[in-house]
């Protein structure tokens, strides 16, 4: 039994219009279909594909949810635990490097040159830490 691929990254928060847009603004992601859950969120698409599912809370009442995938203590949810990162392949530095700075978003960058590789990295709402890898 293989794997075949990575289907989608969930990310639960109490921060959902933020981390809507900032995947639909930041990292040019779309808002798409998605089934009627129990709870509210998005699903953030790459093409085609959805990629990150956007799972909020509703703190009135968070029955849905809890129901559907359990219930997590509200202090743990800052952050990745124990994900370290996210990472997405990318292309044109440049254009997304003008995006940021016009948006005033923090980054760091880092050269890999045994790998002819540059990589962006910066934070999310919910203090999960994003990876883009261009490879020349």
């Amino acid at each position: 039994m293989a794997l075949d691929s990575m289907d989608h990254l969930s990310i639960r928060t109490t921060k959902m219009e933020e981390t809507r847009e900032f995947y639909e603004t930041a990292m040019g992601m779309t808002v798409g279909d998605r089934p009627p859950l129990p709870f509210p969120g998005y699903w953030m698409y790459l093409g085609d594909k959805a990629v990150i599912h956007i799972v909020g809370i509703d703190e009135d009442d968070p029955s849905g949810l809890i129901d559907y995938l359990g219930d997590v203590d509200l202090d743990d949810l800052d952050g990745g635990g124990a994900v370290d990162h996210l990472a997405f392949r990318a292309s044109n530095p440049k254009d997304l490097i003008e995006h940021l700075d016009k948006l005033d978003i923090p980054y760091r960058e880092r050269k890999v040159p045994e790998m002819n590789l540059f990589q962006l990295f910066l934070e999310d709402p919910n203090n999960i830490t994003l990876e883009l890898n261009y490879f020349d």
